[in-house]
């Protein structure tokens, strides 16, 4: 008994070694090559620990996902690159960068560089990326926040971008990170949010000690919070601001993310907003082009010990497959990533440690985030972008000189509301420890599974492209609205003889400062049955298409027949 005991442990032994890695990293053999550079010079400037975001997005409408990256300079007055501890990345401008994907059926996706031929110059401070067609001529566009301020860079339709910020209307009172595309009052006009962070410049960077009473990073509640505003848009490329008659001035907090969603039911987008350190807000439509903040009564304000949390990055997704938007946000080291699960009617119950979550998060700062079906099962899976925002003692003991850096994680999704940590079945795509912030969900090489961008704080960015969600069934939808945009909010129920119905949203928002692919892609398991669809529609309009084949992309047009 024991001698079969000992070789069965061996074949389990052997399985796992020869077993396929979930993902591979290939972002320099696929020519993303970016290194981001924040500008560190031992001044503990606070802006230099957050940057930098991502966005998947198709500005060319070839089909295929194309990168933009967020980058960053030298902070402080009278610095320069001679003053940085990390040199910059060599032979790249200090800009954000465009990547067009020129994906090819055999060899797979290649990017190259195509920043300054789209006429994009961007020299900010980069933090986050939000797409969307705000004018609704079919191409999408790009939102990008900076430390300083923001710009809209318009699409032409014809690889190139033209900065519209001014003549749009959109100015920032203060250090903007996320921000979402949303049309909150069903007009057809994608508006605009942003998630302001706090009043910082570093010539009023303070000084900030670790337990130990050396220098470190600040918390950010030794800076005033700032006041995230929203943006109407009022057709002719223009936005105006309705922060105040909106009622969002009615509450503040250091935000880092956001996501937008119909968190109650009642068929209009809400907003929830994660804030660092501070209570988060759950902004509810009333329907009038006013929001209440309901948060602490819905019950996700605080933590189940009635705590706020260093929120960075959140999701929503209907993670347990009853109808409705359940939440996630990632936290700081000593707290837990949280999900909060949704009752269906907008109120929300804390059940980080009934999911099996909060245990292993609690050692990590994580950042980038989503639920997403890492291996095509129809449950929605987990991933959390780490990297601590304070020096860790046991690096900086060994003299490392960037002890911020952590390994990432992977939670597979068990189908019974509760998560098992899968980080090392992705292979040595999650191994190395970094000091990962933003991260964007999509698929970018068409294949029927999603992959991810990761985006490191002063390091390289990392492409994990998944090797096995498509040996299971799946099926892909764009949707577009009868305006010629992407659905953004749009909800589908998917529907299959003899299975459970699942939900799904169009979205790009979410995760940490960044943009994900806008594309539904559902898992199927196993099953090649053919697959109805009841879209529900931004404006309310409801339609159902019927039989849609599996293993394949539709395009969904309000109103039109399938293509």
């Amino acid at each position: 008994m024991r001698l079969f005991l000992s070789f069965a442990l061996i074949l389990t032994s052997l399985a796992a070694v020869s077993a396929p890695p979930l993902f591979t990293e290939e972002a320099a053999t696929r020519g993303l090559r970016f290194t981001q550079f924040n500008g560190m010079s031992g001044e503990f400037y606070f802006a230099e620990n957050l940057g930098g975001g991502v966005a998947l997005f198709d500005y060319d409408n070839d089909g295929d996902l194309d990168v933009y990256l967020t980058q960053g300079h030298m902070l402080g007055e009278g610095k320069t690159l001679q003053d940085a501890l990390f040199p910059p990345p060599p032979d790249m401008p200090l800009s954000d960068r465009l990547f067009r994907n020129d994906l090819d059926a055999k060899s797979g996706a290649h990017f190259v560089d195509v920043t300054e031929q789209a006429g994009i110059e961007a020299h900010g401070y980069g933090m986050g990326v939000a797409t969307g067609d705000y004018d609704n001529d079919g191409d999408v566009d790009l939102l990008v926040t900076n430390l300083v301020g923001v710009q809209l860079w318009r699409n032409n339709g014809k690889g190139r971008f033209e900065d519209l910020t001014l003549a749009a209307g959109l100015t920032t009172r203060s250090w903007p990170v996320s921000a979402t595309f949303l049309d909150f009052d069903r007009d057809g006009l994608l508006d605009l949010y942003l998630a302001n962070y706090v009043e910082f410049t570093t010539a009023r960077n303070k000084p900030c000690y670790a337990p130990t009473s050396a220098r470190d990073y600040c918390s950010p509640l030794v800076y005033p919070v700032g006041q995230d505003q929203l943006y109407h848009n009022i057709g002719n490329g223009r936005f105006i601001e309705v922060t105040d008659s909106a009622g969002i001035n009615q509450a503040s907090g250091p935000a880092l993310g956001v996501v937008a969603a119909d968190f109650n039911g009642d068929g209009w987008t809400d907003i929830y907003v994660a804030n660092d350190a501070a209570a988060n807000q759950l902004w509810i439509n009333q329907k009038d082009g006013s929001f209440l903040d309901d948060a602490f009564l819905a019950g996700a304000a605080v933590n189940m010990d009635g705590k706020p949390e260093a929120s960075m990055g959140v999701d929503a997704a209907d993670f347990d497959a009853d109808g409705d938007e359940d939440l996630f946000m990632t936290h700081l080291t000593g707290e837990t990533n949280t999900i909060y699960v949704n009752n269906g009617e907008g109120w929300f119950e804390d059940r980080s440690l009934a999911t099996g979550l909060a245990a292993p998060s609690k050692g990590y700062t994580s950042f980038g985030t989503a639920w997403f079906d890492y291996d095509n099962d129809g449950l929605l899976d987990l991933f959390a972008a780490n990297g601590e925002v304070r020096t860790v003692p046991i690096l900086a003991h060994a003299g490392d000189r960037y002890p911020l850096h952590q390994p990432n994680q992977l939670f597979h999704n068990l189908g019974n509301a509760r998560f098992v940590e899968t980080t090392a079945e992705a292979g040595d795509s999650l191994k190395p420890s970094e000091v990962s912030r933003g991260s964007a969900f999509g698929d970018i090489d068409n294949d029927g599974d999603t992959d991810i961008v990761v985006a490191n704080n002063n390091g390289p960015v990392r492409l994990l492209i998944n090797q096995t969600g498509n040996a299971n069934h799946w099926i892909g939808l764009r949707l577009v609205d009868r305006h010629g945009r992407d659905a953004i909010g749009a909800r589908v129920k998917f529907s299959r003889k003899g299975q459970a119905d699942l939900w799904r949203r169009a979205r790009t928002d979410g995760s940490y400062a960044s943009a994900n692919d806008s594309r539904i892609l559902l898992g199927l398991g196993d099953s090649a049955t053919a697959v109805t669809t009841e879209v529900h529609w931004p404006d309310g309009k409801v339609e159902t298409w019927k039989d849609l084949g599996t293993d394949r992309y539709h395009a969904l047009t309000e109103g039109e027949p399938p293509q």
